[in-house]
């Protein structure tokens, strides 16, 4: 039996992936980036640059969740998420993914 088949990774998830995710929705809804493209291909480059400069927070239990989630409540740790979004749409805005 293959190793991926032995154990179910779907419950292995990166919290900070959805905190990123969701402050890029916000950023990109700011009159100030109206100008940043929303194709597929910008706004994903933007998630993974953005996702590429924090640690990642994984989990694969509901107390990891809580656990998680404590984590990026707190105001510093929050700021650091949204300046690493911030980063990153001026980072694409400057150098999108296409012509």
């Amino acid at each position: 039996m293959a190793f991926r088949d032995e154990y179910n990774f779907t419950h292995l998830v990166n919290e900070v992936e959805n905190l990123i995710i969701n402050e890029t929705e916000q950023q990109l809804n700011l009159e100030e980036n109206n100008d940043i493209c929303r194709c597929q291909d910008c706004v994903l480059d933007i998630v993974a640059y953005a996702l590429n400069q924090v640690p990642a927070v994984y989990r694969c239990t509901y107390s990891g969740r809580l656990y998680a989630q404590a984590l990026y409540l707190e105001e510093n740790k929050y700021a650091t998420y949204r300046n690493a979004v911030k980063v990153a749409i001026d980072k694409i805005r400057n150098n999108p993914s296409h012509d």
